[in-house]
């Protein structure tokens, strides 16, 4: 498997790369060191892409705290 640095991937292409590492380990086909290294290269893409979310999320919640202060003068 090529190493690819996992902090370039895009969520789409992180999920899409931990559902081959899921399909290549439940296929039964590798050994069992090769399993934990797909494993665990799965739970480091994972803990990526969870960030990326989280720190999505906090730019949301700034975003609607601003909207939400611009606004609140409408209330009056």
């Amino acid at each position: 498997m090529d190493r690819i640095n996992i902090e370039d991937l895009t969520l789409e292409e992180g999920f899409e790369k931990i559902d081959e590492l899921i399909e290549t380990m439940a296929d039964g086909d590798i050994s069992l060191e090769e399993s934990f290294d797909k494993y665990k290269l799965g739970m480091e893409i994972l803990k990526v892409c969870s960030d990326k979310i989280d720190k999505v999320e906090k730019q949301i919640e700034i975003l609607n705290a601003e909207d939400i202060s611009s606004n609140e003068w409408f209330c009056y």
